[in-house]
C-alpha cells in the first residue's frame, strides 16, 4: 500500500521552498544592490567606440574610470538618474586628465576626451599649438607614423608637455587642418574645455556644441580614465562568437595617462 503524506508536511514543503526562494531573491537583491553601489561611486566599465583619443585610447578598448575623483552628480548614477543639479563632494580635475563626460546637448551620449581649459581659462590654438592663459604647450614631433587604426593615413606623433611637467603623446594630419588655428576661447565659470588627442580627428570643445561638444557643466563629468583593462581588434562584435578572442593582447591592463 502507498503512503499519502499527511497535509501537514506537504505544507511544511511549501513553507520552505518559500522561504529558500525570499532568501535567494534577497540574495540577488543584495549582489545587485552592491553592484550598482559600486558601480555610482567607485568604478565604471566603457568602451572605444572611436578614434578621437589615439593614441592612448583606441577603438575595441575596454576601459575603467574611477567616479570619486570629482565628486558625484546625477550623471554618477546608472542612466543618469534624475535628480538635482551640480555635484556633491565636488572636486575639481586637474589639467591633462583623460575625463569620461555627459555630452552637453543630450545629457545622454558617453564622450572621452582630455581636459584642457579650466573655468576662467583663455584657449587657442595657433598652427595646433595649444596656448592656455597665453603659455604655450611644448610639442616634440616624434616622426611620421601609420594611424593605428588606418594605416593608409600618415600621421605625425608628437610628444605635447605641459606647463606643470606633465607629457602626453597627440596625432597629427595637417597643420593646416580645421581647429588647427582658431580664436580665443574663454571658458566660463563651472565649465570645461576638452579636446580629443588625435587632434586633427576629434569633434570637441573646439566646435560649438549643436556640432561638436562646447563647453562641457562640471555635473557633466563622469570619470577619471584610469586602466585599459582589454581590447578588441577592428571587425571584433559580440554579434560575431568567432572575433570574441580576437583580442589585442598587447593592450591589457594598460594605464591610461
Amino acid at each position: 500500500m502507498n503512503a499519502t503524506p499527511s497535509m501537514s508536511s506537504t505544507s511544511e514543503t511549501r513553507g520552505r521552498l518559500r522561504a529558500e526562494g525570499l532568501d535567494t531573491a534577497r540574495t540577488i537583491l543584495i549582489v545587485l544592490l552592491v553592484f550598482l553601489g559600486l558601480r555610482t561611486t567607485l568604478f565604471q566599465p566603457f568602451t572605444i567606440p572611436s578614434d578621437s583619443m589615439e593614441p592612448l585610447l583606441r577603438q575595441g578598448d575596454y576601459m575603467v574610470i574611477t567616479k570619486f575623483d570629482y565628486g558625484f552628480s546625477r550623471h554618477s548614477t546608472p542612466l543618469s538618474l534624475p535628480g538635482p543639479h551640480g555635484r556633491l563632494l565636488a572636486r575639481p580635475p586637474h589639467r591633462g586628465d583623460v575625463v569620461v563626460f555627459k555630452l552637453p546637448r543630450d545629457d545622454k551620449t558617453d564622450y572621452v576626451k582630455r581636459l584642457i581649459g579650466l573655468p576662467g581659462d583663455r584657449v587657442q590654438l595657433v598652427h595646433g599649438r595649444v596656448l592656455v592663459n597665453g603659455q604655450s604647450w611644448a610639442q616634440t614631433p616624434l616622426g611620421l607614423i601609420p594611424d593605428p587604426d588606418n594605416r593608409a593615413r600618415i600621421v605625425t606623433q608628437v610628444r605635447e608637455t605641459l606647463p606643470d611637467g606633465s607629457r602626453h603623446l597627440i596625432l597629427r594630419a595637417d597643420a593646416d587642418h580645421d581647429g588647427e588655428d582658431t580664436g580665443v576661447y574663454v571658458v566660463p565659470d563651472g565649465q570645461y574645455f576638452f579636446m580629443g588627442d588625435n587632434r586633427d580627428n576629434s569633434a570637441d570643445s573646439r566646435w560649438p556644441a549643436e556640432i561638436g561638444v562646447g563647453f562641457v557643466p562640471a555635473e557633466n563629468l563622469e570619470g577619471k580614465v584610469r586602466m585599459v583593462l582589454a581590447s578588441w581588434r577592428p571587425g571584433a562584435s559580440i554579434l560575431k562568437p568567432w572575433t570574441w578572442l580576437d583580442l589585442d593582447w598587447g593592450r591589457f591592463l594598460r594605464p591610461a595617462a
